[in-house]
């Protein structure tokens, strides 16, 4: 898989493995800043969304990752490790995206450096949170598809008897999610590094601004 084969060019791969296996033993983690801001864990992210097509699409500041490619390594490194000590992320550019029911759902596009940093903080909180995670639980998460959860169901019918599915599509809900729960949550799971923290709650207090803005721009 390519998103493995980036992890062993850049040596992360037994950095991420101890970080699952420690999180299976329910350990904390107070240190998880400096593997954030690592040279290594930067680079991977850079090659991580430069494959990724929405790395075309700009933000707010009509920057895209064709802007990023004109800087060499070291100088997206230091662009990435400045930015932290005193981070506040540029405001999200909306864009509504049309459902196959008509209706509209909100998208929201981060500047590519944001872009840039979450992916950073993704690949290191990544592994911490599937460990502990429900391993029937299919949406959003590496190396699992609609293909495994229609596998899961089949085995619940035939071995379980089970034959009734209940759909529950919950209207809104990651713009109404309550943020100090999620924080919260994180810290009960073991993120007790309080500079990580402290960047995720700015990320969620930016969200919240800008989702009361929009409201008050509709009534």
């Amino acid at each position: 898989m390519q998103t493995l084969r980036y992890w062993d060019y850049y040596d992360m791969t037994d950095t991420f493995s101890e970080l699952y296996d420690k999180s299976s033993k329910k350990e904390s983690f107070s240190h998880l800043y400096d593997i954030i801001t690592s040279r290594k864990n930067i680079l991977l992210a850079y090659r991580t969304i430069k494959s990724n097509k929405g790395s075309k699409t700009a933000g707010t500041d009509k920057k895209t990752i064709v802007d990023l490619k004109k800087l060499s390594e070291s100088q997206i490194v230091n662009e990435i490790q400045n930015k932290l000590k005193n981070y506040r992320p540029k405001k999200v550019r909306r864009k509504l995206i049309e459902k196959e029911n008509g209706k509209w759902r909100p998208l929201g596009i981060p500047c590519i450096i944001d872009r840039l940093i979450q992916q950073c903080f993704r690949q290191v909180l990544e592994p911490i949170l599937e460990a502990r995670f429900y391993k029937h639980s299919y949406g959003f998460r590496p190396l699992r598809s609609t293909h495994h959860t229609m596998a899961r169901v089949q085995f619940l019918i035939n071995q379980a008897s089970l034959h009734y599915v209940v759909d529950i599509d919950i209207k809104g809900f990651f713009d109404n999610i309550n943020h100090n729960l999620l924080m919260k949550q994180l810290w009960n799971i073991g993120i007790h590094d309080r500079q990580v923290l402290s960047c995720i709650s700015i990320v969620c207090q930016l969200y919240l601004t800008n989702k009361e803005k929009a409201l008050q721009k509709r009534y």
